[in-house]
């Protein structure tokens, strides 16, 4: 559990940076789209070749990242029509 949190540390958040979206380590690279270039099944090696400032923990951190918002509950509400 505590390497996850170590993870997850390179995950930040600055209204400042890609308009407060999640981003690695404060650079202009958001887990999102880590994320799709992983999901799209792009190798890893692949990813941190064409965005060479990236580690491969960060690439962990980005899938840390997604399954820890998975453990947020979250509940859908009836809107007006």
């Amino acid at each position: 559990m505590k390497a996850n949190q170590e993870l997850l540390k390179r995950i930040t958040v600055d209204d400042r940076i890609c308009n407060g979206k999640p981003v690695i380590r404060g650079m202009r690279i958001t887990a999102q789209t880590v994320l799709e270039f992983l999901m799209a099944g792009t190798p890893e090696d692949e990813v941190l070749k064409q965005y060479p400032m990236l580690e491969r923990e960060d690439l962990e951190a980005c899938r840390q990242f997604a399954l820890s918002l998975m453990g947020n509950s979250f509940s859908v509400k009836d809107i007006a029509a």
